[in-house]
């Protein structure tokens, strides 16, 4: 957070009786109230007494008594209106939708030091608490009694927060409808102001204010009161492009296979009143739950059990006054509480729908997972305070119960803390007694034990460090912890329990598998991938149609139910992937070597056979389990030299050129032949896709290279080819097909993959700004993507507008996410899958790395079985070959024989094959797939982490690079820009710069920045310093240009990434020094403009000192500096 809070001078002085002297001092207060905005009870401005937390006025602390630094940022915890609001207008910026700017105000943060108050001389935080001596007066002490002692101030402690309702209100206010279970999220750029997503409502609530927010934090599940439409704030309008929406409403949505899953909190209208309710700080550990498989046999599960409330405050208003709304018949019509709200929202579109937390009903796993940085040197001048006072009293001076030390979090999302000192572990605490500062550059990992409504801030407890900040191995570490990764190797247990190597396929499995060993498979991956899922095969047949097999690691034949290594795959849910290493979900042995579908060996594997015609349909498949020998392992380079016709076959140094070693009696012939057909039908299955609706979002990636050490030192933007598309077409469509068998042999145990439509009104912004700038965008159904490809050859000379186009047309998206189809939340109309725009969808093929998958398997090999038994019981089953289309397949074929589902032998073969196979009941089902949401978010999120954390390492080692960037979003406060070489979004804050003037145009939305020398570095009224220019901008000289700064220097032009992309044959992003970066310095006055191009400089911020972040500042250039 940026700003500081600017409060109005509050003075206090001894009543003179001398009759010129009080005129003077009226008339001084007169000239005060001209030149200071008054108190405003919805803002975030209010008298100084308001932090003293009595309602009284405090005396201005003298500078030389400040126990605080200068960059200390200020707490401040304002207080609701008359309407129980808290104001937000003049706090930070406004809450915009995703493509508008146009703060007021500063970011405000929380107070990370309770004990002080803001004062107007010089907009610092002045201590309050060594008024007098506390056991030698130490700042930042508490007692067990008063967490927030203001010993100078009389009277009983102020409550900050209101008490959380009781279970019992809760359940009530949810059933009435008073009440909602939400998802709470907080605004990165400005915790005063956090969002609250309730399930079916496509406006999210604001909850704005520190109060309002009641001690929840990012990731809680809360019940959040919505306040009467009366009070509801007004939606922003939309100026420019920005995202200044906050996290909770945006996503990024570019592949499916890719896509980000977010946490599935589909609850019931109530809290069941038999659920165990706890106070978190007691029973940190929910206990484990027996849920029941189908056939009544029990497994643990571990389900997050919601915490205690407290008290209802019977002062609150109800939302019960609007139970029915009017129809279109004129009649009124009782509908649900959510549907009210729908109607609500709808009718009021130009409303945002506000609200305030009154109970948390499931902490945030983040809770246990907070990382930060403990800010001693403040402690340690606190210490000196008090030694010289304890020297003067010739005392002992000693570690005090009630001293505690700020830690600042990594994530911004997250308040202050505060922890105790006595709290600390050994290893801590004999440093900060030996007088260790460095401590202060170290990585910690804390959990928030406590915070209660007299606490501003919430009390943390330290667990351990991980080193300096300024290293890898410690920020790999960090972000590990902080995502709940588990990073241990597997047991010894777990692997005696793994069939031996040498491995070959048992006997028995040639007699219930067909055979394919005969057949040309091969794999399709990128050139370092170990663990091969997939493999594919084609055929063409009599009548013209090709038959294509997509052939799948069968590992549910090594990972059984309630096994140690199922419990283990569970519980990692996911393979996590970070520089050029990965956690696998399953032990390396298993996952690349028996599961996986290396060359030249006998594996296992799922198969599903398809006939498609020249039309794209399928007209015949085949599901079943088999025996594969695939013959190569193609990387996607090696496909795609093919597919451009460069693969050279007669070269007989065909292995020497890097091309894979052939196995068994195929030739290259074969293989080429097979991946251009492949290819020409994988045409034919995108255009028809994409003909029926379906949306891509496909932005630019970067691909870091790395050196022997594994350290990255360049990066290069990349592209998909051919050879992506061409194996990504034939993963949709078997995915497509697994989740039609699973979800009509069993309609309530089927796990599935939605992806909802976007928000509207988000999607309707963007279709404005299109129309604005001359780009006309079509989001109807099916239109969408073809419109988009209209806008890219209109675009074709600026490749980079359109990168920022699509990057922003992805944002409306809502989150693709697990469910089980028997959940009674998720309606039928709500399955099917928008961006592939299809009804139904699942994750099928990829075993190795995602447990979903490997339930989906086990679902889909209860359905062969069963359709296996019914046949036989029928009298029609018999041996099936490859090639015979004749039997009848009733549950996994085409056509689907309800009628055979439905009868008594239907039934009980069904039963029989799920009772076998362990497929989950729906209770069990919906919790594993919330579960598997919360692990795929944490995968895609230490994904990110790990690259903004190799670009940083980057930017540190080389100190700075220079870059064109396009200007995404406007306001008077700042800017959002992209950086194409990048491919980043960034902020530069130009508000309150030293020798900076801005004038912001409103009409024409046009910004104008210039140096001004002469310029006060603070305003009237409020005399705090402002930043310096060198935080905005990189000036120069033009003599200076010649200097030489460290920038990356170029390496290799080709690099594959973990996710299959081929690098573009690009020069390095960066060059050598300034002369040659092609990048020359804007000049003052600098006029900026939507989509303007200006130049900028990269550099990293953080490490030792600090969050590490990439910091952007303006490159400029002028002879007055």
């Amino acid at each position: 957070m940026r700003g500081v809070v600017q409060q109005s001078v509050v003075e206090t002085s001894a009543v003179n009786c001398d009759g010129d002297k009080e005129k003077k001092k009226k008339r001084r207060s007169n000239r005060r109230s001209k030149q200071t905005p008054p108190a405003s009870v919805d803002g975030i401005r209010g008298e100084a007494s308001e932090c003293m937390g009595d309602g009284r006025t405090c005396n201005a602390v003298p500078a030389s008594l400040s126990n605080s630094s200068s960059k200390q940022q200020v707490v401040y915890m304002h207080h609701p209106n008359e309407n129980g609001l808290t104001g937000v207008s003049n706090v930070a910026f406004y809450s915009m939708p995703t493509m508008h700017i146009s703060e007021q105000a500063d970011s405000v943060e929380l107070l990370s030091i309770p004990n002080q108050c803001v004062s107007d001389f010089g907009r610092r935080a002045f201590s309050l608490s060594c008024s007098e001596p506390l056991a030698c007066g130490l700042p930042g002490t508490f007692t067990n009694k008063d967490l927030f002692p203001l010993p100078h101030i009389e009277g009983s402690r102020k409550k900050y927060f209101d008490p959380h309702w009781s279970m019992e209100a809760v359940n009530e206010a949810l059933k009435k409808g008073d009440a909602f279970r939400a998802l709470f999220r907080v605004n990165a750029y400005n915790k005063v102001e956090a969002y609250c997503k309730i399930d079916g409502v496509p406006t999210d609530v604001l909850v704005s204010g520190f109060a309002a927010q009641n001690r929840a934090v990012e990731g809680d599940i809360v019940v959040v009161k919505v306040d009467r439409l009366s009070l509801w704030t007004r939606m922003k309008g939309s100026i420019g492009l920005c995202n200044n929406a906050p996290q909770v409403e945006d996503c990024n949505l570019l592949l499916e296979d890719s896509d980000v899953a977010s946490d599935s909190y589909k609850g019931k209208s109530k809290i069941e009143a038999d659920c165990e309710y706890f106070r978190y700080r007691s029973c940190p550990f929910p206990e484990k739950k027996k849920l029941s498989y189908g056939d009544g046999e029990t497994v643990h599960f571990d389900p997050i059990i919601p915490a205690s409330c407290n008290t209802v405050d019977g002062n609150f208003p109800t939302a019960s006054d609007s139970s029915h709304v009017d129809s279109s018949s004129g009649q009124n019509e009782v509908i649900t509480p959510v549907g009210r709200m729908c109607a609500l929202i709808s009718s009021f579109s130009s409303k945002r729908p506000t609200g305030r937390i009154v109970a948390i009903i499931e902490r945030s796993p983040r809770r246990d997972a907070i990382v930060g940085y403990l800010n001693v040197k403040q402690w340690f001048s606190s210490r000196e305070f008090c030694r010289k006072d304890v020297k003067k009293n010739k005392s002992s001076l000693s570690l005090s119960d009630r001293e505690y030390i700020h830690l600042t979090p990594n994530d911004p999302k997250f308040p202050k803390m505060i922890v105790l000192v006595k709290g600390l572990p050994d290893c801590i605490r004999q440093r900060l007694e030996k007088g260790d500062s460095t401590v202060e550059m170290e990585l910690v990992a804390a959990r928030i034990d406590d915070w209660d409504e007299e606490s501003l801030v919430p009390q943390a407890h330290i667990l351990h460090t991980f080193g300096r900040g300024s290293e890898l191995e410690p920020q790999i570490n960090a972000i590990l912890f902080e995502n709940a990764i588990r990073s241990s190797e597997f047991s010894p247990e777990l692997l005696s329990s793994l069939p031996h190597i040498p491995w070959e396929v048992p006997p028995e499995e040639f007699q219930s598998r067909r055979d394919l060993r005969n057949l040309c498979i091969f794999t399709i991956d990128p050139s370092n991938a170990t663990d091969l899922d997939d493999a594919l095969s084609i055929e063409k047949l009599s009548n013209g149609n090709f038959r294509v097999g997509v052939h799948i690691a069968d590992v549910s034949y090594f990972v059984l139910p309630d096994t140690a290594l199922d419990i283990e795959a569970q519980i990692r849910s996911a393979s996590v992937y970070m520089f050029q290493h990965k956690l696998p979900m399953l032990p390396p042995l298993l996952s690349e070597n028996l599961g996986s579908l290396s060359p030249g060996v006998d594996r296992l594997a799922f198969s599903i056979f398809l006939d498609i015609n020249y039309a794209g349909d399928v007209v015949n498949r085949w599901i079943g389990r088999t025996v594969i020998h695939s013959c190569c392992k193609l990387s996607y380079g090696h496909a795609q030299d093919i597919i451009d016709g460069i693969f050279n076959v007669d070269s007989s140094n065909i292995i020497e050129n890097g091309y894979p070693q052939l196995h068994g009696h195929f030739e290259w012939p074969d293989v080429i032949r097979s991946v251009k057909s492949l290819h020409d039908v994988s045409k034919i299955l995108k255009e028809k896709r994409f003909s029926d609706g379906a949306l891509r979002l496909e932005s630019t990636k970067v691909v870091f290279q790395f050196d022997a050490y594994g350290i990255p030192f360049d990066i290069m933007l990349c592209e998909q080819k051919e050879s992506n598309f061409l194996v990504e077409e034939f993963m949709l469509l078997v995915n497509r097909t697994a989740a039609e068998i699973i979800s009509r042999a069993f309609p309530n145990s089927a796990l599935l993959r939605r992806h909802p439509e976007p928000n509207m009104r988000k999607l309707r912004e963007f279709e404005a700004f299109c129309c604005k700038h001359g780009l006309e965008l079509d989001t109807s159904s099916g239109r969408f993507n073809q419109s988009l490809e209209q806008i890219k050859e209109k675009l074709k000379d600026d490749a980079v507008l359109f990168d920022i186009l699509i990057s922003y047309a992805s944002r409306p998206m809502q989150l693709a996410t697990y469910f089980c189809s028997g959940d009674l939340n998720v309606g039928e109309k709500d399955w099917g899958h928008y961006a592939l725009a299809i009804p139904l969808y699942t994750h099928f093929t990829s075993p190795l790395r995602r447990y979903a998958d490997i339930i989906v398997h086990r679902t889909l090999a209860a359905a062969i079985e069963a359709e296996e038994l019914y046949l036989k019981h029928q009298g029609t089953s018999h041996k099936l070959s490859r090639g015979d289309e004749v039997a009848r397949r009733c549950f996994t074929g085409i056509q689907f024989d309800r009628d055979a589902a439905e009868s008594l032998e239907g039934k009980e073969a069904l039963s029989v094959a799920a009772l076998k196979h362990r497929v989950p009941c729906t209770e069990l089902l919906a919790g594993v797939a919330a579960y598997c949401n919360k692990r795929k978010l944490a995968s895609r999120n230490v994904k990110d982490a790990c690259e903004k954390l190799c670009m940083w390492v980057l930017l540190k080692k080389n100190e700075i690079l220079f870059s064109e960037a396009r200007v995404l979003g406007l306001g008077p406060r700042f800017m959002s820009i992209y950086i194409q070489k990048l491919a980043m979004e960034r902020r530069i804050y130009y508000d309150e710069v030293e020798s900076l003037t801005v004038e912001w145009l409103e009409a024409t939305s046009t910004l104008v920045l210039n140096l001004c020398p002469n310029k006060h570095s603070s305003r009237r009224g409020s005399p705090g310093r402002w930043k310096p220019l060198e935080d905005v901008a990189f000036v120069v000289r033009p003599y200076d240009l010649e200097i030489e700064p460290g920038v990356f220097e170029g390496s290799s032009n080709e690099q594959v990434g973990d996710a299959g992309f081929v690098a573009q044959n690009l020069e390095p992003v960066c060059k050598s020094d300034i002369t040659n970066t092609e990048v020359d310095p804007g000049v003052f006055p600098l006029t900026v403009h939507l989509l303007s191009t200006i130049p900028v400089s990269l550099h990293a911020v953080g490490g030792d000192d600090g969050p590490i972040d990439i910091g952007v500042k303006l490159y400029m250039s002028s002879y007055l500096r």
